[in-house]
């Protein structure tokens, strides 16, 4: 063997034939195919066990079409003063259908009616057979419940979106302040409505604060509700507010709805008693009649006015309730409630004037607090004398408790302030109203109020610890027939502490029906009261307000002259009550503080 057959050449490969390759080929990819499939149905039945063995009250988490910000405008909270929380947003699933997709309108709705029982099935079945149309609702606001039984269906065409719901957490408490919003999460009613800019377009800047304080809030509508109940009346409310500031602390309304179900609520319900209704208020406009002739300079404060024989015009006859018949004092024209002392005590300061007067305290014209709900005062077209004499009794005009609330904070505190609000935002922008009498009226005012419950018609008006000052109010109310149905609107308006006023609280009950304990009386001074002295009684520690000093009510018994009167309709001697003098009644190292955008109410009458 030579040497080149010792070295032969390496042996080649064998040729591989062309089906050779495609059946590896094949083979690769069926392994990758079968990989897919196992990781697929892994993921299925791992979602499916999911989905099994859920908890009910685990929130699902499902895929939307769309975020809550994209689909619907989001609203700021609303809080009370002190941030305790209103109203809020709260996202919760809405279920729709693409009609296109829905396979059977018909089977569908059914299926569906399976979960969501108050629907109506033969609707919703045409609805969803329009084949122009790619959205349909099914039900706005689902459950997580029923979302998750819905899913489980697995009903072609059939999806959620979730969207932005409106909650109350305090129910009715602060219902017809606050008001309500729509299915589209739009205002409807009170805060919500008057200010959808600020709580829409504002949403970034924070919560909308309002004055309102939410345990003061609660204090009043507890006892309302009782005097509601007690009296049974048809309704009432109750208001209180900052003396010299304007805020409201709490506004009551009754009946009065949640308004997370408002739909629920009918219209007397929903009904705002304290801004929407006008009312004549009767004897709370004497102190207001008090305050015009004394500040005018047509009445003194020492007058006298005979009251023995009802007051004529025309072919009018004013009388008193329960009249004494004798010469009234001033004093004893407010503490006694005297329609005819007030009558006369408006005729000397003459129609002119009264109208003048009127519309310094803010009653002639719509409250300016920004909120929709708000009425009309209703005046005489033409003022003759006749409406001069009624309204100095609080009849013939007709205005809410907002306004009559407010009228009486600016008579008794003097100076510059600004009318009721709500909204500190908006509220803080209003310009100060310029002052409705001077100093020394508001002074001599405050100490008639404090005689009303001291001596008068307002003696259960008392709170033990704290000096009380008053009046009562009680109003034939027109019927078809007009008045004289002992139809009955009774209120009392409190101001406490009245050495130095920080707080009103105005109380109304309408047709109220006295009890034994109140001798079958549903006056005033028997029924609105002692509601008014309850709120102030538990309100009063909440707003941290001490005890009154022994000196203050000192200040007030040193002004008042006690001594003896003929009742010619009881015939026999009785009390009588008058004012010592024209002097004394504003310290002058104090005079010159008032009067600015504090609250100026009554450092004149600190003692010292």
């Amino acid at each position: 063997m030579n040497a080149k057959q010792r070295h032969r050449a390496p042996r080649r490969p064998a040729k591989t034939t062309g089906a050779g390759v495609e059946v590896r080929r094949a083979r690769a990819r069926l392994r990758f195919l079968a990989v897919l499939a196992l990781l697929g149905f892994v993921g299925l039945g791992a979602r499916l066990t999911d989905l099994a063995v859920m908890s009910p009250s685990e929130p699902v988490k499902a895929r939307t079409t769309t975020k809550p910000e994209d689909n619907q405008t989001r609203r700021a909270d609303i809080v009370d003063r002190n941030g305790h929380l209103i109203a809020t947003d709260y996202p919760k699933v809405s279920v729709y259908a693409d009609p296109k997709e829905v396979i059977g309108p018909t089977e569908t709705a059914n299926t569906l009616a399976t979960v969501l029982t108050d629907i109506n099935t033969a609707q919703l079945g045409e609805r969803l057979a329009r084949q122009n149309s790619r959205f349909v609702w099914v039900k706005r606001h689902i459950s997580d419940d029923q979302q998750r039984r819905i899913m489980r269906l697995g009903l072609p065409g059939v999806q959620f979106r979730t969207e932005y719901h409106r909650i109350y957490p305090q129910r009715s408490l602060t219902s017809h302040v606050v008001g309500y919003v729509g299915v589209e999460n739009q205002g409807l009613a009170g805060i919500e409505r008057s200010f959808e800019d600020r709580l829409t377009l504002g949403y970034y800047d924070g919560p909308l604060k309002l004055t309102l304080d939410l345990g003061v809030q609660a204090v009043a509508r507890d006892e309302l509700k009782t005097a509601v109940e007690r009296f049974q009346a048809k309704g009432g409310s109750v208001l209180v507010m900052e003396a010299g500031t304007g805020a409201l602390l709490a506004s009551v309304s009754l009946p009065d709805y949640d308004p997370n179900h408002y739909k629920s609520a009918n219209d007397i319900a929903r009904f705002n008693r304290n801004m929407q209704g006008s009312y004549e208020l009767g004897s709370l406009f004497k102190v207001l009649t008090a305050g015009m002739a004394l500040d005018s300079d047509a009445v003194k404060i020492t007058d006298y006015f005979d009251a023995v024989e009802p007051f004529k015009m025309n072919r009018y006859r004013i009388k008193d309730f329960h009249a004494k018949k004798r010469r009234l004092s001033v004093p004893e024209v407010i503490a006694f409630s005297s329609n005819i002392g007030a009558a006369k005590m408006a005729m000397a300061v003459g129609t002119e004037m009264q109208e003048a007067y009127f519309r310094r305290f803010g009653l002639l014209d719509r409250h300016p607090i920004q909120l929709t709900e708000v009425s009309n005062p209703q005046r005489p077209k033409i003022w003759r004398e006749i409406n001069t004499v009624t309204a100095s009794y609080g009849h013939g005009i007709a205005v809410s408790p907002l306004q009559a609330v407010d009228a009486v904070a600016a008579a008794i505190c003097g100076g510059p302030r600004r009318p009721a609000y709500v909204v500190p935002e908006h509220g803080l922008k209003t310009s100060l109203r310029p002052a409705a009498v001077d100093d020394e009226t508001a002074a001599k005012l405050r100490w008639l109020m404090w005689l009303v419950v001291a001596e008068g018609s307002g003696g259960n008006g008392k709170v033990p610890g704290y000096l009380i000052g008053g009046k009562t109010g009680s109003a034939d109310k027109a019927g078809p027939k007009g008045y004289g149905d002992r139809r009955l609107l009774s209120s009392f308006l409190g101001v406490f502490p009245i050495e130095d006023p920080r707080y009103l609280v105005l109380v109304t009950l309408d047709e109220p029906k006295g009890d034994e304990a109140t001798h079958n009386q549903a006056h005033g001074g028997w029924t609105a009261a002692p509601t008014v002295a309850k709120i102030i009684s538990r309100a009063g520690p909440i707003l941290g307000l001490p005890p009154v000093d022994a000196e203050a009510e000192r200040w007030f018994l040193d002004r008042l002259m006690v001594g003896k009167a003929y009742n010619g309709r009881l015939k026999k001697s009785e009390p009588s009550f008058a004012a010592t003098g024209e002097s004394g009644w504003l310290r002058p190292a104090v005079a010159s503080s008032l009067g600015g955008e504090g609250c100026g109410c009554g450092s004149c009458l600190t003692p010292g």
